[in-house]
């Protein structure tokens, strides 16, 4: 089946949509221009809204004109409204007008694409049943998911199945992915505090040296994924901050240690935990300082379920072709906090191709734009979905 005809004949409509979103972006909870563009657009639409969940949440729900049968009778749609920290480098009319603050995850495209769904199933409502178009924000670290779900987001809108989509630069256009099972790593964060005893450069024999016991920490902290977890299961710990001194000839008292750990398996995510606690202590009374350490559970392992996986790759399929549809990808060790609406409901976050990711399209860099060709790609498999799974 091909992309739905009105659908491509309108994308330089969305593609108006999604650089003006493009151009006002914000971030956790902040995320006020999109709020109001996308409650304004489904009100257009003619769908009922409801605001307010995770502060700036909206959800569409649309009821389809054919009467309802035995199965599944509601389904949710989720796309996110959030933007990054990140200052944007690309010369385009549509780039950023908010200093330090850039859409270069996608998620302007994202919400382009379920909007441009929700106009199409508005106007033509062929299925039977309930669609929850939801507008998540803070997808990015502060978890808004979990916060819609905590707010009541499946008790004010019952769904059956939810589904999640993410462009992914590197997968062709018109290509699609669907991991059954475990897609996205947990994402943990922790932060280490070496305390030592702070001297003169010239006279370390006085002081307990923080940056030397630090750099032990974190080449110890990399046994973790080498040597202390079953090579046939995966995890990433990484050291990404780095904090201490403020001048030449002083030993610093205090080193501050960030970073993430990304898992798949609970049991996996236990033993780094304990172990990144057991390494940082040991190492630190080693040399007579201390280690104090903040860990943090920030968002599950994204795993999809067997039926609902198959519903998502059924439905690509019916919009670009099986022989499109990758159906063994490779489970990605980034995260996901549409994770916490999983856990509440069956369902699936599928990967759609948005292109080469040359010349710094690749997601979180200050180079990288949405590939506006494939908004009606990703409605057409929105509706596909919905009218499959809703009749």
């Amino acid at each position: 089946m091909p992309i739905i005809e009105d659908l491509a004949t309108s994308n330089a409509e969305f593609t108006a949509w999604r650089r003006d979103l493009h151009a006002h972006p914000q971030t956790a909870f902040e995320e006020t221009y999109a709020s109001d563009f996308v409650a304004a657009k489904l009100t257009e639409f003619g769908i009922p809204v409801q605001r307010g969940m995770a502060t700036t949440g909206v959800v569409g729900t649309l009821q389809g004109r054919l009467a309802p049968k035995d199965g599944v009778t509601a389904v949710g749609l989720r796309a996110d409204i959030d933007a990054l920290d990140i200052t944007e480098q690309n010369d385009v009319p549509y780039r950023s007008q908010f200093p330090g603050k850039m859409h270069a995850c996608g998620h302007d495209g994202h919400t382009t694409m379920l909007l441009a769904a929700a106009k199409h199933l508005a106007a033509t409502r062929n299925f039977a049943g309930t669609v929850h178009f939801i507008f998540q924000p803070a997808e990015e670290n502060e978890g808004g998911g979990r916060v819609m779900v905590e707010e009541g987001l499946f008790e004010k809108c019952r769904c059956d199945a939810v589904f999640g989509m993410h462009n992914w630069p590197g997968l062709p256009v018109g290509e699609f992915a669907v991991c059954e099972g475990p897609a996205m790593a947990a994402f943990d964060v922790f932060d280490i505090r070496i305390q030592g005893r702070g001297c003169h450069a010239a006279m370390p024999h006085i002081g307990i040296d923080s940056i030397v016991v630090a750099s032990h920490v974190v080449t110890a902290l990399q046994t973790i994924a080498s040597r202390q977890t079953n090579p046939l299961d995966q995890i990433v710990v990484s050291i990404t901050q780095i904090h201490a001194g403020d001048t030449w000839n002083v030993i610093p008292q205090e080193v501050m240690l960030r970073g993430t750990v990304r898992t798949f398996r609970p049991h996996v995510q236990d033993m780094a935990e304990a172990s990144l606690k057991r390494i940082a202590t040991g190492v630190a009374a080693s040399f007579g300082a201390t280690a104090t350490i903040d860990y943090q559970r920030r968002y599950p392992a994204t795993v999809n379920t067997p039926l609902q996986s198959k519903w998502a790759a059924d439905a690509a399929g019916a919009t670009v072709g099986q022989e499109h549809v990758e159906l063994e990808p490779q489970p990605c060790m980034g995260s996901e906090d549409f994770a916490f609406m999983l856990q509440e409901c069956p369902g699936c976050y599928i990967w759609m191709g948005n292109g080469t990711s040359e010349g710094g399209r690749v997601l979180h860099s200050p180079k990288y734009d949405f590939n506006d060709a494939v908004i009606p790609i990703g409605a057409t498999y929105w509706v596909r979905l919905v009218e499959r799974l809703l009749n």
